[in-house]
């Protein structure tokens, strides 16, 4: 999600660039560096958010997996956000490219990294359980519970179209807080206050939106985390799992629709306003009226037969009308 303003150049301004500079301070850590923030950062969001979803409810105390959700993934997009951009999401990376934030060539190395590190997450987890003397034979119910799903293994048996409609609109509204929080017209200050407070609004919108799903789907909103999840939990967790990859990534399009339509409006009424700055037709954005200056001629003083031209109006390096020599070179001019 970065921009640069470029200056204006001739008659006209040019369009700010997206992505056209790393927004980490001028560094840029090219596919393998922000592939592996992408990994490390989906990695810590499941091995955290899935640990206390099993060890928290065994223990019968602590946080709950949405809060823990929520602060892990704030803390990655602090720590890790100025790499990548700090999505940890497909369903983000989606919308970002959607809304012309993040580049395409970046989509599937992202999701492939965020499917990876939410893998190893859950595979830590997973020898924990099964080194277990007394619930190792049991490791794939445990994780069954946190897997989501819908019909008669949803937490409250709702079925495929409440399941569908919920993790649309989860998807679409997570999206949206990330693209506006990441924006780069997103208020003023300094651009470490704007990363924090752009994790803190992400990661609570997100711990929030897992709390009101928990009872329909046991909170999906993230294709990489429900997929990590089915992968070690009963076979059903698997055949369910299309719902939670098509429904959070519909929902990110709708919402980097939405952004990408806004910031084109924003870009139009900046470029006509540079325009008429430069004394351009804003009606017509592809016709630029270059702007003349006439030199400034003082009139001749009267009986006077030769012109009287201003010399400031000329350059430098120009020679006077009637021949003479300009003081500012003291070379000897042509006299008639």
């Amino acid at each position: 999600m970065s921009s640069e303003s470029l200056p204006l150049s001739g008659a006209r301004a040019a369009v700010p660039a997206r992505d056209a500079a790393p927004a980490n301070g001028g560094y840029n850590y090219g596919f393998v560096g922000r592939t592996v923030a992408e990994a490390i950062g989906s990695f810590l969001l499941l091995f955290v958010g899935i640990g206390i979803a099993i060890f928290g409810n065994t223990a019968g105390g602590g946080i709950g997996s949405p809060l823990a959700f929520g602060l892990a993934l704030a803390g990655a997009m602090v720590a890790l956000g100025y790499i990548s951009g700090g999505h940890f999401n497909p369903a983000i990376t989606l919308g970002s490219a959607v809304a012309g934030r993040t580049a395409w060539k970046f989509v599937l190395p992202y999701i492939l990294a965020q499917l990876v590190g939410a893998i190893l997450g859950v595979a830590i987890l997973w020898v924990v359980i099964t080194g277990h003397d007394q619930i190792g034979e049991q490791a794939r119910q445990f994780l069954s519970g946190t897997a989501n799903g819908y019909g008669e293994h949803s937490t409250n048996l709702f079925p495929l179209p409440s399941a569908l409609l919920m993790e649309v609109v989860a998807g679409a509204l997570l999206t949206a807080v990330f693209l506006g929080a990441a924006s780069r017209k997103a208020g003023t200050g300094s651009r470490k206050s704007l990363a924090v407070s752009g994790a803190f609004a992400v990661g609570v919108t997100y711990a929030v939106l897992l709390t009101v799903l928990v009872p329909v789907t046991n909170g999906g909103i993230n294709p990489a985390r429900s997929t990590a999840v089915a992968i070690f939990s009963e076979g059903w967790a698997l055949e369910q799992v299309w719902l939670f990859w098509v429904a959070p990534l519909l929902g990110a399009v709708i919402a980097g629709l939405i952004f990408r339509s806004v910031d084109m409006t924003i870009d139009a009424h900046s470029n006509n306003a540079a325009a008429a700055e430069l004394g351009e037709d804003t009606d017509d954005a592809d016709t630029v009226k270059p702007v003349v200056t006439k030199p400034a001629v003082t009139k001749p003083a009267t009986g006077s037969t030769k012109p009287v031209v201003d010399e400031e109006a000329r350059g430098f390096f120009d020679k006077p009308a009637d021949g003479t020599a300009r003081p500012e070179d003291g070379t000897p001019g042509n006299r008639a």
